[in-house]
């Protein structure tokens, strides 16, 4: 039994890694110390039933006793024996965890934080797959079950999130499995006895099997195919390599996918409002002659880091949306219209619709409607490039209905969830403030929402960072200077605080362009707006941006322009049109707005679509002179080169200079003066043989310095003095080679310096030039620096993938053949 206690091991370890992409469910890893708690025991319980040389259903027993003792651990209830032993009030304990597990599932985002029920059935679940895991490996020895269990695990993240499970912690748990059947394979052979290679000769525990060596092959190979084929294929990457890298990040229109409903909605706006280029993005025909604005996603869930939006969740979409003129609506009144659409550069898995749709046409069945949150997303398709159609409803609401409607009931779940606020003193005080004295739900809205005008010196700029938080908050609150995100977002998180239920919806205004019934809606549309529940009403939109600022801006009577003159503001504001509604389009050229801030100066990026300066110039001169600077780097180290082997040496004043008329100046030296002569000689040569290389001069290593200098003098039809020079230099090389006395002469310099003046004349131009811009004496050595040091990091990787092997091998793990 005691090789089954490893394989019983690998078996724990395999089921750790199989659930590694739980970890893009959960934002903290506490579900992961409490699952190798649970696994750590349920082993060791199975461990110690297989020393006992219990039965298989004794090691089951054993197992389930383990995971139920670190479930109670982990979970108390207060109810324990000893604090240790299961009563009846853990499990009546247990049983709550699972339903407020069933609660979280439906309710929270992904991902989640460290709900006590998510984490107790996190902590069962992996516990179970690992009791499962080492029945099957180890009692039932047939590890390849195992694999079942294992991908109970990965298929939660799968279906659960869909858009962020990496292919990563898939490649985790699959070596997992993998060395499972390893370890096990290992034990079956060392049970059966002694290996043989069929030659005759023993094989030694490490050498691998031909076998299990072709095998691994096969495997390579098989998931290699695995990969490759869904990207080959076409219409086959709509599976999980599909969704590789997509996460709560999303991704812009016309660029990625953002799957699920996953994308950034605060992103986006920031992205797409503050990019020079204006972008057709979705054109819209609707005989609707007063048309809100076009829905795509909502931001719900609120946090002292402010809103975010969540994971959608529903059913089919085809036939399954509501109708809200269903039941007693007294104060509304509703629009019936048909809208289609043709998705221009919009990339993601939310469908644009109007508020209320009603029935959805020329889309496939991976369309699904949230209804809490009014919004239509898939899984599996993207808006790229579609054309659907669809009807819908557009409710007018009467204020004075709205004055009279019940607050929400204070055990609903609307009101619970969506007047959840985190405490932040400076906007409970300004919303105290704003709402006091006010009756009722709708008037105290109405005051949050008037506070947000011009007159009260607020302005539009993009400046401000897409930060909804409780900080972010308060400092618009003080400076008053934001755009759409801050103005929703602030005025939900007010109507929130005054307890009044409310989110941020997403989605495009109708702009300026628009020819006849088809309106052109661009990145400048985008925008962002606050909704409030109201109950017997639902979701009613209100837009506290001034609309001074906004294309497209509407207005309806119910969230009325409060900077319009009729409300006290003498101005260019829009008119309201006899219902209340402000007309698309008839917004005013926001330049010419004195209250803008910073005037009509747009270098701050005030409004979208208004210029402003551009900074690609400036990144434009970076690169040049960064290119400039890598350009310049192998000439400067050539003439860095240069200038430290062409030093001047000095001649002591002991050492008597023999002066003859037709030769150089030269003299013999000893002692401390030879060891700098040899040092000279060695430079002015190294110079000498990196400036023919820098010509295209033939450099033969096998050559004397001797024989290569007459060969220069030769080649190069060197004359004179240039001559007698490179000779000197080959002279001097040479002597300081093999000679026990080398020469000391000041004229090495002047004469390396006449041989490259000379060879630069000779030398064409463009060999000039590369001889002065990119030495190829340079680049030779960088080269072969780069090249051996890549083989020196190569080797050592390798040295330490062996010894890494070795260590990580399964077969370590098995005991000796004496504890067979």
């Amino acid at each position: 039994m005691t090789g089954r206690r490893y394989v019983g091991l690998a078996a724990g370890l395999a089921t750790l890694l199989a659930a590694l992409p739980l970890s893009t469910i959960f934002e903290q890893w506490t579900w992961l110390i409490q699952c190798i708690i649970a696994v750590v025991l349920v082993e060791a319980a199975g461990t110690l039933a297989r020393t006992l040389r219990a039965p298989a259903w004794g090691q089951l027993v054993a197992m389930l006793f383990g995971l139920g003792l670190v479930l109670t651990l982990l979970f108390p209830s207060g109810h324990e024996l000893l604090g240790v032993i299961p009563t009846g009030g853990t499990i009546v304990h247990f049983g709550q965890l699972l339903s407020q597990a069933g609660t979280g599932i439906r309710e929270m985002g992904i991902p989640v934080s460290d709900q006590q029920g998510l984490l107790f059935l996190t902590a069962l679940g992996v516990g179970s797959v690992a009791v499962c895991v080492d029945v099957c490996a180890v009692a039932l020895r047939r590890p390849a079950l195992a694999g079942l269990p294992m991908l109970a695990i990965y298929s939660v993240p799968v279906a659960v999130h869909q858009d962020s499970v990496s292919v990563l912690p898939f490649i985790a748990g699959a070596v997992g499995f993998l060395w499972l059947l390893v370890v096990d394979n290992v034990d079956r052979v060392r049970r059966f006895g002694r290996r043989f290679s069929g030659d005759g000769r023993d094989i030694d525990a490490w050498e691998p099997s031909p076998l299990a060596a072709a095998g691994r092959r096969m495997a390579i190979v098989g998931v290699l195919v695995a990969v490759i084929l869904p990207i080959a294929v076409p219409g086959m990457t709509t599976g999980l390599l599909d969704r590789w890298g997509t996460g709560g990040g999303g991704s812009g229109p016309g660029n990625g996918n953002g799957r699920g409903g996953t994308v950034n909605l605060w992103a986006l706006l920031e992205g797409e409002l503050r990019q020079q280029q204006e972008t057709d993005m979705i054109k819209i025909t609707t005989k609707d002659p007063d048309p809100y604005y076009l829905r795509f996603g909502v931001a719900d869930d609120l946090s002292v880091d402010g809103f975010r939006n969540r994971q959608p969740s529903g059913r089919t979409a085809n036939n399954n949306l509501p109708d809200p003129r269903k039941g007693d609506h007294a104060g509304v009144s509703y629009y019936e219209g048909h809208a289609s659409v043709e998705v221009v550069n919009l990339n993601m898995a939310l469908l644009p619709v109007y508020s209320e749709p009603t029935r959805l046409q020329k889309v496939d069945s991976t369309w699904l409607y949230d209804s809490r949150m009014n919004v239509i997303f898939s899984n599996r398709s993207t808006t790229n490039k579609r054309r659907y159609e669809f009807d819908y409803v557009r409710a007018r609401f009467d204020p004075a209905a709205l004055r009279r409607a019940d607050p929400v009931p204070a055990n609903s779940d609307i009101r619970r969830q969506f007047t959840s606020v985190p405490n932040v003193e400076g906007v409970a005080k300004e919303v105290a403030r704003l709402t006091e004295g006010k009756t009722n739900e709708y008037d105290r809205v109405r005051a949050l929402y008037d506070y947000f005008s011009i007159e009260n010196g607020f302005t539009y700029s993009l400046v401000a960072k897409a930060d909804t938080s409780g900080n972010a908050m308060v400092d618009f609150l003080t400076k008053k200077s934001g755009y759409c995100v801050q103005y929703a977002a602030a005025l939900a998180w007010m109507v929130r605080a005054a307890g009044i239920p409310a989110r941020v919806a997403f989605g495009f205004t109708h702009g300026s362009k628009h020819e006849g019934d088809t309106y052109t809606l661009t990145s400048r549309n985008l925008h962002a707006w606050t909704e409030v529940y109201f109950e017997g009403f639902g979701w009613v939109p209100f837009d506290a941006t001034p609309s001074t600022y906004i294309i497209g801006s509407v207005r309806p009577g119910w969230a009325p322009n409060v900077d319009a003159p009729e409300n006290g503001l003498p101005g260019n504001g829009p008119t309201p049109d006899p219902g209340g509604t402000v007309s698309p389009g008839a917004t005013h050229d926001p330049l010419d707005d004195p209250r803008l801030e910073g005037g009509s100066d747009l270098s701050g990026g005030v409004l979208p679509g208004t210029g402003g300066s551009s900074r690609w110039p400036w990144y434009a001169l970076a690169a040049g002179i960064v290119i400039i600077l890598l350009l310049a780097m192998p000439s400067a180290r050539r003439v860095l080169l240069r200038r430290r082997r062409m030093v001047r040496p000095a001649i002591p004043s002991d050492v008597a200079v023999s002066e003859a008329s037709d030769q150089p100046r030269v003299v013999v030296a000893g002692g401390p003066q030879a060891a700098r002569a040899r040092l000279d000689a060695h430079a002015a040569w190294e110079e000498l043989i990196d400036t023919l290389v820098d010509f295209r001069l033939l450099v033969d290593l096998a050559e004397t310095p001797r024989t290569t200098a007459d060969r220069l003098v030769r080649e190069a039809g060197l004359r004179d003095a240039t001559a007698d020079g490179a000779r000197l230099l080959g002279r001097a090389e040479e002597l300081a080679r093999y000679a026990r006395v080398p020469l000391l002469t000041t004229d090495l310099t002047p004469a390396l310096r006449a041989v490259r003046r000379a060879l630069g004349i000779r030398a064409p131009r463009r060999t000039r030039w590369q001889a002065a811009l990119l030495p190829p004496s340079v680049l030779q050595r960088w080269r072969s620096t780069a090249i051996t040091w890549t083989a020196t990091v190569l080797e050592t990787v390798g040295v330490w993938r062996d010894a890494l092997v070795r260590v990580l091998s399964p077969r370590r793990l098995l005991p000796g053949r004496s504890g067979r």
